[in-house]
């Protein structure tokens, strides 16, 4: 039984986590923590658990983080690189669904996230958490820096144009859609139902942080460097995540279905529709499923690719279980094969 701790679980991402592990029969959730809720029980604040957990938040400095086999940090940037040498040192392994070690360059962290990286040293060693990418590295990882949700739905995209080496990379567009709780359980006005609801806006058009986490991640699928123009929207819906994808071809003549069919072959949560189909975000909410459709407009030299996936299941939280399935030996689908929730 893989025992689990939980850090920062009062969160989107947080009671996700909580809601697939207790489903899974081999992982068993230790601790979980909240400074500004400890003592408060988890049932208490998230009703949808009760009968699932007796378990009540504790202060950070009282769990003993150190005991538990893995460690899941569903926290601000920064909390999961202050902690990370003394959990590595007591043999806890980390998922951190934050950003501290998603990129390698220490340099280009403090850029985007405004803050110095504490251990750039344990850069070196954290793999990036896309199992479809990075599988056998994942399964020998001490520490595992867990996609953004954005950064999911746009590299599993446009990763076999450019594996293949079949679009000019100078010239990619991710023209990208997300539901509200992509921003966090937070009260914060441009968040609020009255400024939400019917409406539809882009935000982080002058640079989102995102962007440096996706380049990075295409650049090492690919023989060019790459550019990526990223413009994410609001969307009134509360999960899920659009990514409409644009990439100029070399070769008209590629059959772009079977190229996605085959790199995606055999992979549970990659679902490659059929040609012409048109995937959207209730197809898969509440799931840890991506699914992809690839189309050639009309008299056109693009590759068009839509891209769907819950932005708190496969774009983190079920991301981060299947990790820790293949960080500890176990079928990566162990606890997440239930189906989309629909309507």
């Amino acid at each position: 039984m893989i025992t689990v701790g939980i850090v920062g679980g009062t969160g989107y991402t947080g009671v996700e986590l909580l809601r697939i592990l207790a489903q899974h029969p081999e992982a068993r959730v230790r601790a979980i923590t909240s400074r500004k809720d400890a003592g408060t029980r988890v049932a208490q604040m998230f009703p949808s658990l009760r009968g699932h957990y007796d378990l009540t938040f504790s202060d950070p400095k009282d769990a003993d983080l150190g005991r538990c086999d893995v460690v899941f940090f569903a926290t601000p940037h920064g909390v999961a690189m202050a902690q990370a040498q003394e959990l590595l040192g007591a043999g806890a392994r980390i998922i951190d669904l934050a950003a501290d070690f998603r990129l390698q360059d220490p340099a280009l962290f403090e850029r985007w996230y405004k803050m110095p990286h504490a251990c750039p040293d344990l850069l070196r060693e954290a793999v990036y958490g896309i199992p479809e990418i990075n599988r056998e590295a994942i399964r020998k990882a001490r520490i595992i820096g867990n996609p953004g949700c954005y950064p999911t739905a746009v590299q599993l995209g446009f990763l076999p144009l450019i594996e293949a080496g079949l679009v000019d990379t100078r010239y990619l567009i991710a023209d990208c859609k997300s539901g509200v709780s992509g921003a966090g359980r937070k009260a914060e006005l441009t968040l609020a139902f009255a400024e939400t609801s019917d409406n539809f806006a882009a935000y982080g058009v002058a640079g989102h942080r995102h962007l440096p986490e996706i380049v990075q991640g295409l650049n090492r699928a690919s023989r060019e460097p790459v550019r990526l123009a990223f413009t994410p929207h609001l969307t009134p819906i509360i999960r899920g995540i659009l990514a409409t994808l644009y990439a100029p071809l070399k070769n008209a003549d590629i059959d772009l279905q079977a190229l996605y069919e085959k790199r995606y072959a055999g992979e549970a949560f990659i679902d490659v529709m059929p040609a012409g189909s048109l995937p959207d975000t209730r197809s898969v909410r509440a799931s840890n499923t991506l699914r992809i459709a690839v189309h050639r407009p009309p008299d056109s030299d693009l590759a068009l690719v839509i891209a769907v996936e819950d932005n708190l299941v496969k774009g983190a939280a079920g991301q981060a279980v299947q990790n820790m399935n293949l960080m500890f030996g176990l079928p990566e689908t162990v606890g997440l094969m239930a189906p989309p929730v629909l309507p």
